[in-house]
């Protein structure tokens, strides 16, 4: 069976998250999206996972479901040099033990616990209990793996099993890291609030035998994911170098020679793209043989947002975006399947926007700095300039 799965998310105890981040409310906003699988976050967490066991029912090996809509147990740990490493757990009581075992002095504040152990230490205390765990976001310059390794085995000494690939990067990027060439790629929403252009904005779809931990363990094993789900990398709001005071993107050359600082006087962050191109051993993506599509796209109600120029939590797009579906049943359905004409029905604007996305004819003004990119869907508007070193 094809499940459509997002593992990475946060609930309502993680730092910068919404306080409706529940699963009274993650399990009807995801069924909206089109989603059959959903990471719980945060599974570290004891009040958490009193929440957890309080408001879903067990459906047997690993599965916890409410409101027809079916969780594993997930946990984002952020370990030595603030790499963050993404888990999935085997069932509510081994999480239980996992978060007594854990060396962290925040574990009961924060949804997303600290602890000094290694990348290594954290592979082999996570297979202890039989879980799944790779790199969250691998790329990203705050809390990505390669932020601080050139090889994924500097960090873990052996194979995780997976590598996430994070917003700002997509598998033509990954795939010209030849160490990856063995590795399931995930693309999930690290989502921090329930709204359906959070969750699943980035989601996997997956073979599974039965919705079940082990299957999901299995499917790993064979490399079962059929398609990765993600936005255009450049929409990343890291995906460029660029300051984080005033967001100007610029050459990562000129910006190691002014020692990462803008001439606003702000910090320069290096890009996902730069740190890319320097692991990179390969001119060319070389995608192995069951590496599947990655499909780009965008949250339905950030479209609707962007050809109206109206807020995304605005009656009116919110409107528009019940209306198609109410229409096409899921979020998804409308973004991949929905055919052109009848989406023309209700909004011609809409229509034309998602056909971008389709043919790949979209245009993006790059993020960077920690803010997101933007879809240009009129031709007349300029790109912003790259800083060089005549203009810096």
């Amino acid at each position: 069976m094809l499940v459509n799965a997002d593992f990475h998310i946060h609930s309502c105890f993680s730092m910068a998250s919404s306080k409706d981040m529940l699963i009274s409310n993650m399990a009807p906003k995801s069924k909206l999206k089109g989603l059959q699988l959903l990471g719980t976050g945060d599974a570290l967490h004891l009040k958490w996972l009193d929440i957890i066991r309080e408001s879903t029912t067990c459906s047997g090996d690993g599965i916890y479901t409410a409101d027809d809509m079916d969780f594993v147990l997930t946990t984002e740990v952020e370990a030595k040099s603030r790499i963050h490493h993404l888990i999935i757990i085997p069932d509510l009581d081994i999480a239980r033990e996992m978060s007594e075992k854990l060396p962290s002095k925040n574990k009961n504040v924060d949804g997303r616990p600290k602890t000094r152990l290694g990348g290594a230490e954290m592979l082999d205390f996570a297979h202890d209990y039989d879980c799944l765990i790779g790199p969250a976001h691998a790329f990203t310059p705050w809390t990505g793996m390669y932020k601080s390794h050139d090889s994924i085995y500097d960090c873990y000494d052996k194979a995780p099993d997976f590598v996430e690939l994070g917003l700002s990067a997509d598998t033509l990027m990954a795939d010209t890291v030849s160490e990856l060439k063995d590795f399931v790629f995930l693309t999930n929403s690290d989502a921090h609030s329930p709204w359906p252009h959070r969750l699943g904005r980035e989601f996997n779809q997956v073979e599974l035998d039965d919705i079940s931990y082990s299957s999901i363990k299995k499917a790993f094993k064979k490399r079962d994911i059929k398609a990765n789900y993600g936005l255009v990398p450049n929409l990343g709001k890291y995906h460029m170098t660029a300051c984080t005071k005033c967001y100007k993107l610029v050459d990562p050359m000129v910006a190691r020679e002014n020692g990462m600082k803008c001439s606003c006087g702000g910090t320069i962050k290096k890009g996902v793209d730069f740190r890319i191109s320097e692991i990179a051993d390969l001119d060319e993506p070389s995608h192995p043989d069951f590496r599947p599509k990655y499909v780009h796209l965008m949250p339905l109600a950030e479209i609707i947002s962007s050809v109206h120029g109206k807020g995304v939590t605005t009656k009116f797009v919110q409107g528009i975006w019940q209306k198609l579906v109410d229409v096409f049943a899921t979020e998804i359905n409308v973004l991949i399947d929905a055919p052109l004409n009848e989406i023309k029905k209700i909004d011609e604007n809409v229509a034309l926007a998602i056909s971008s996305f389709r043919d790949n004819s979209i245009e993006v003004i790059p993020g960077g700095g920690g803010q997101y990119g933007q879809i240009l869907f009129k031709k007349e508007e300029k790109k912003p300039k790259v800083v060089t070193l005549d203009n810096f």
